[in-house]
């Protein structure tokens, strides 16, 4: 009996013991958990659907070019192009040697992890090619730019055959590699879920940058203003607006400097008169006041270091006093890790500016026109696309006496009533994809969730071609 009574006892004990091991392992798990969210919705950790399982035709390396916003939207469509081909996606090459020489990896800027593992269910993402396709090994890689603006054929017909041969494919420029249109609806759904879902910045870049919204919230609504006068579009552009003799001379030097800005000898007057610069400071208070937004009114700039600096915002800041930007907003201990990171200091801004109550983007650059495509996707924020070559010409006349103020406040209004984004189709023209309405700014086949969106996007935004 003692010994029965004896065993009765231990598995008593052993019942508490596995009972207490899983409360405490149930109150882990509850302490844990994310925080309620301030809309009362709790951030449950992702789910992600099982990995594809697919025989690989070969790695896929890419070395993306330009700034962040460009190299944002190649990430979308390499990792389309390795869908379509059934690759295996190394994870992307960042530029480290553009003007902004930001030394930034991958990892620095987004969440790799979240990158990887949300696209699982699509195309084998890999932090590096295998040891065996490497050149320690004997193993060449072919290295090549694919032609521009190319659609699926392209890909299936000239670049698979090339991958099945060499194994390894090392693409050395991404900018603007796959077509807007003609594309299946599949491979363009993929391009946005990469863009809106896998792509996350870093936990330190969202932290901080949720931070600036919510300083920029509680003082009201707010004006994000892409003032793109900064001293790499100019010397790119050409376009010297507002600028002293020997400052549009070192724009030019600049220009020179870099090789691959194709256009060296530039008419800035004629260029503006085309619409093709970007408004200055001063251009831009006028277009504000003119629109409507009063000295009340939040402006946070989104932008880098203004050519120029302070003197070349004194007009604005009178115009609006509430003008703030991340520097005057944040301690010097906070951007102190993201200083000489132009790509991270952008990553900042943007997340400011698809948060805005309004987007006003001073030139249609590769932040301009992701950010508005952001915010369509995002319930069609209100953003405001400028029409610079109409605004010239107004500006120009109000300040030669042309123009009154009340005329052209009313000019401005009107040539903008229907410049507020809105559910549209993207313009079409055979033949001439440079001309069309890019993808990313306006992806809307992405927008609502029928195959058929003619009801969402109306009747009369239907797809206009142009031969």
């Amino acid at each position: 009996m003692e010994v029965r009574s004896e065993g009765i006892r231990l598995r008593f004990w052993f019942v508490r013991l596995c009972s207490s091991i899983v409360l405490w392992i149930c109150l882990v798990q509850l302490v844990t958990l994310p925080k309620q969210h301030e809309n009362g919705v709790d951030h449950l950790p992702p789910v992600f659907l099982p990995p594809r399982n697919y025989t690989s035709n070969g790695f896929l390396r890419v070395s993306c070019n330009g700034g962040l916003n460009q190299m944002r939207a190649a990430i979308c469509d390499m990792v389309t192009i390795a869908r379509l081909l059934n690759l295996t996606l190394v994870v992307p090459e960042l530029d480290k040697t553009s003007f902004w020489a930001d030394p930034s990896n991958f990892e620095d800027i987004f969440d790799v992890k979240h990158f990887i593992d949300s696209l699982r269910d699509q195309v084998r993402i890999v932090k590096r090619v295998p040891k065996k396709f490497s050149s320690k090994y004997g193993h060449t890689s072919l290295e090549m730019p694919p032609v521009s603006w190319s659609n699926e054929k392209y890909y299936l017909e000239q670049i698979l055959p090339l991958l099945r041969k060499h194994k390894v494919l090392h693409f050395n420029k991404t900018d603007t590699r796959l077509a807007n249109n003609g594309l299946p609806l599949d491979l363009q759904k993929l391009r946005c879920r990469v863009n809106y879902q896998a792509i996350k910045f870093t936990p330190q870049i969202e932290n901080l940058g949720r931070r600036l919204i919510q300083m920029l919230h509680e003082k009201g609504p707010f004006v994000a203003l892409h003032l793109r006068y900064e001293m790499d579009m100019l010397a790119f552009s050409g376009c010297t607006q507002g600028c002293m003799e020997k400052e549009a001379e070192e724009l030019k030097r600049m220009r020179y400097a870099f090789p691959w800005w194709r256009e060296k000898e530039i008419v800035s007057d004629e260029r503006r008169s085309q619409g093709l610069c970007p408004l200055t400071p001063d251009e831009a208070a006028l277009v504000l006041q003119a629109l409507g937004f009063g000295r009340k009114t939040q402006i946070y700039i989104a932008a880098g270091e203004i050519y120029g600096g302070e003197r070349r915002l004194a007009q604005l800041r009178a115009a609006f006093p509430k003008i703030v930007k991340k520097e005057t907003l944040l301690d010097r201990d906070d951007l102190q890790y993201f200083q000489n990171h132009s790509s991270q200091m952008a990553a900042l801004d943007f997340m400011v500016s698809v948060a805005s109550n309004t987007f006003i983007p001073t030139y249609d650059g590769n932040m301009a026109r992701l950010v508005e495509g952001h915010r369509r996707y995002s319930n069609f924020r209100k953003t405001i696309l400028l029409d610079r070559k109409k605004l010239v010409e107004l500006v120009d006349m109000h300040q030669n006496g042309t123009l009154k103020w009340n005329e052209f406040a009313d000019g401005v209004k009107q040539v903008h009533e229907k410049r507020t984004v809105r559910p549209t189709r993207r313009t079409v023209i055979i033949d001439r994809p440079k001309e069309e309405d890019y993808f990313y700014a306006n992806p809307h086949e992405c927008l609502c969730e029928e195959t058929n969106c003619d009801e969402f996007l109306g009747h009369h935004n239907s797809s206009s071609q142009v031969a």
